[in-house]
């Protein structure tokens, strides 16, 4: 009974193989292996954000705080811009960046022109695969103070040469609605994706009632796509404090700090150019609690409201 029992394993482990299964597995432990590397096993070092870290001693090992850095960074002088200034880039970002993809990609859906559309697509998309770093440079030389392409059109028509890297009041702007340059073009692809699971004949039958274009769009293309617009606004509103370090720390100077530092360049600074490993973590931690809470309040809403949600 044995003999036939090992026989029988080693042929269903064979047909297992034989039918993809190895393979399959092998490919999904890839991105497992690296969100297990990368997302689950660094939050044992969230345990810094309690702690008076000492190399020597280690993160385990180093004396107990309790709430120290979250207190002294909510009590601290520049706390309240901070969280302001990435509250209100957040917001910006969203209010600005949500809708346009969408808008985007209703347009393109009503081009009949197959060759057009994709040449707007093309443009749309190609902006996205700047580098950042590039991307910033190409500003800083458009908005130049003196040999900038934007100044010189305000110089020909009798203005005033703006220093926009220079101001803080206009580093909101900059970013935004650089941002949306970027990124509109790669968002609105999900968008159109959905737009194309519409059930042509919900068109057909508007048309035969004399709907307009309009109309189509409000009453059948809109509630199409309904259930994925929800679904992003969520996931849109949770990153919503999770603002970039990168683009931040490269657009920002002394001249334009009051508005451009965020959480996320003022953990680089006491992080790692001061060192305060304890006192980061735990300013990261805080961004990170109040994106979670955030995105479960939106979640909770969604559900209610328009019975959609994530969970």
């Amino acid at each position: 009974m044995r003999e036939i029992s090992k026989k029988t394993r080693k042929q269903r482990f064979d047909r297992w193989v034989t039918e993809g299964n190895v393979q399959f597995w092998l490919i999904m432990a890839i991105p497992f292996i690296w969100l297990i590397v990368f997302a689950y096993l660094p939050m044992g070092g969230l345990a810094l954000a309690f702690k008076e870290y000492s190399p020597r001693a280690g993160i385990f090992n180093s004396p107990d705080v309790g709430f120290k850095w979250f207190v002294r960074f909510l009590g601290g002088p520049y706390s309240k811009d901070i969280i302001l200034n990435t509250v209100r880039l957040g917001v910006y970002s969203l209010l600005v960046g949500f809708p346009l993809p969408i808008i985007l990609a209703i347009c393109l859906n009503e081009v009949s022109h197959v060759r057009f559309k994709k040449s707007v697509q093309m443009v749309t998309y190609a902006p996205y695969f700047i580098s950042m770093v590039v991307m910033v440079g190409m500003m800083m030389r458009i908005f130049d103070l003196r040999s900038g392409v934007i100044n010189r059109i305000i110089t020909l028509f009798g203005g005033r040469p703006i220093n926009f890297f220079g101001e803080s009041g206009v580093f909101p702007h900059l970013y935004v609605w650089s941002g949306v340059w970027q990124g509109t073009g790669y968002s609105s692809i999900i968008y159109i994706s959905a737009l194309a699971g519409v059930s042509p004949e919900l068109k057909e039958a508007a048309e035969v009632d004399g709907a307009t274009r309009l109309q189509k769009i409000w009453h059948i293309d809109l509630p199409g796509i309904s259930p994925t617009v929800v679904m992003m606004l969520i996931f849109n509103v949770g990153q919503m404090l999770n603002i970039g370090f990168e683009k931040a720390y490269l657009m920002g100077n002394p001249s334009n700090r009051r508005t451009a530092e965020i959480i996320s360049t003022y953990l680089y600074e006491v992080g790692i150019k001061s060192g305060n490993y304890s006192y980061a973590t735990a300013v990261g931690l805080f961004n990170s609690l109040i994106s979670l809470a955030l995105f479960l309040l939106v979640n909770k809403v969604s559900k209610k409201l328009a019975d959609e949600s994530v969970f």
